[in-house]
């Protein structure tokens, strides 16, 4: 380890050489105290907090990013470019060395400034709740500085892929489509069966099943939340809808029923229901009936969940920066990987480019949900088609997989709503973000640098 550790020392004297550490520390720090003074929220203590947790972790993450992969791609590419990487190679240290210390320096880097940052926001936070009323103070530990835990109604892909697909076949016996044409059929009969699990009809009501697992032995005496979104099939004059709840199972289980309340669509409703609602089972049966005089329709990733309390928001908090650290691993190892064949300007773009794409993975993955790289026709909502969809559509599917392993893990949406990351999710994170894809780039990177010719490229200067 004592040549890898050299190398990362020598990259810290880089970095505070070129006033790159103090430089980004500042930058941390102005967003962290800055934003919270330009930002506009809902007037409420609650939002106005989750606006800062959301914004300043996101310019923590983004500025961090950057200078990551600048970083990353310069340390490296310059010292060969600049006939620097000559006096460590002629040392009896190897390539794999100089590559993981370089990584290992930037990380520790990283560290140092994301704790400085988070240090900062945890603080703000706290010195913001403390000056609330106690009432809003009460809302805050309870709905935004807490973790916690989650449960929904079991969504499987599976059983809706398999309805549609019984469904496409009967279709398709009774009125046959040209081939082109199955994409979009089954993309139609796909969305006509997850309405019906999530519509809910005008004078109609729906009932969620949601088993609370494990959870359900410390629960018992605790109050839980419900966080609740809908859609509806046309405008209501006030703007609102009427919604009546009720949870539990009369004469099986505790049993509450809600006032009538008055629901904005397309957005998202939290309230408390008395604690003891479930069953002994841990199953809670919640029902939802429909007075209005339109459909009104909750997703099934994200119309109805249960919220309950799962641990503290210090460790929460230190658990979301791990999941932040885990990023920024990756991209130190994009960044050095691209440096390990490339020269700096060309590294930077390749490596942003990279990102770029990662960024752009909604659009890549509407391509593959309808099957086509081509446009569709608006006036008559056909998809296109083209005939790269053989080749790109299934290249679209293997990156989408790739970035669903870093996209997946959200921690500033989880800190920004009081959701509890887990232990699990942290070690989830570090497994496939930074051992496996992380992993892969270092390999590929050591690989590349390793028969890099550094005196040939130095002679082409």
């Amino acid at each position: 380890m004592q040549p890898i550790l050299a190398i990362a020392g020598l990259t810290w004297k880089a970095a505070l050489r070129f006033k790159l550490f103090l430089v980004i520390a500042a930058l941390l720090i102005l967003a962290v105290v800055g934003l919270p003074l330009v930002i506009k929220d809902d007037g409420t203590a609650r939002g106005f907090t989750q606006i800062i947790l959301t914004y300043t972790l996101s310019a923590i993450t983004a500025l961090l990013g950057l200078s990551t992969l600048w970083l990353a791609c310069g340390t490296l590419a310059r010292d060969i470019e600049e006939c620097q990487i000559q006096v460590i190679a002629t040392k009896p240290v190897a390539r794999w060395q100089i590559w993981l210390g370089k990584w290992l320096g930037i990380m520790s880097l990283n560290a140092v400034l994301l704790a400085l940052s988070g240090a900062c926001v945890y603080g703000l936070l706290q010195w913001r709740a403390g000056k609330l009323p106690a009432a809003e103070q009460k809302i805050l530990r309870e709905q935004v500085l807490v973790a916690r835990g989650s449960a929904k109604e079991p969504n499987d892909p599976v059983e809706i892929a398999a309805e549609t697909e019984r469904v496409l076949q009967e279709r398709l016996k009774a009125n046959p489509v040209e081939k082109v044409d199955v994409p979009e059929v089954r993309w139609q009969i796909r969305e006509q069966v997850k309405a019906i699990r999530q519509l809910v009809p005008p004078s109609s009501i729906h009932t969620w099943q949601i088993d609370l697992g494990f959870a359900k032995n410390y629960l018992r005496g605790k109050p839980l939340q419900l966080r609740v979104k809908f859609n509806a099939a046309q405008k209501s004059p006030s703007g609102t809808f009427v919604a009546l709840w009720q949870v539990g199972v009369p004469q099986k289980t505790r049993y509450w029923q809600s006032e009538p309340m008055s629901l904005a669509p397309d957005t998202f409703h939290e309230f408390e229901i008395p604690p003891d609602l479930f069953d002994a089972n841990g199953r809670l049966t919640i029902t939802f009936a429909n007075p209005n005089e339109t459909a009104l329709l909750f997703p099934l990733e994200d119309g109805m969940e249960v919220l309950y309390p799962d641990g503290g928001f210090a460790l929460n908090f230190a658990r979301g920066l791990g999941i932040i650290f885990c990023w920024m691993a990756l991209l130190a190892a994009l960044g050095l990987m691209a440096a390990s064949f490339l020269s700096f300007p060309v590294a930077a773009f390749f490596a942003l480019a990279m990102l770029l794409v990662a960024l752009s993975s909604s659009t890549l993955a509407e391509s593959v949900e309808s099957g086509s790289v081509a446009a569709g026709n608006e006036e008559t909502g056909q998809a296109g088609h083209s005939a790269a969809d053989l080749v790109l559509i299934p290249a679209f599917k293997g990156v989408l997989a790739v970035i669903s392993l870093v996209k997946d893990y959200s921690p500033i949406d989880a800190l920004s709503t009081g959701r509890s990351i887990t232990w699990g999710e942290l070690g989830r994170a570090f497994a496939e973000i930074v051992l496996l894809l992380g992993g892969a780039l270092g390999i590929l990177g050591i690989f590349f640098f390793s028969r890099r010719e550094l005196a040939t490229a130095q002679g082409t200067q």
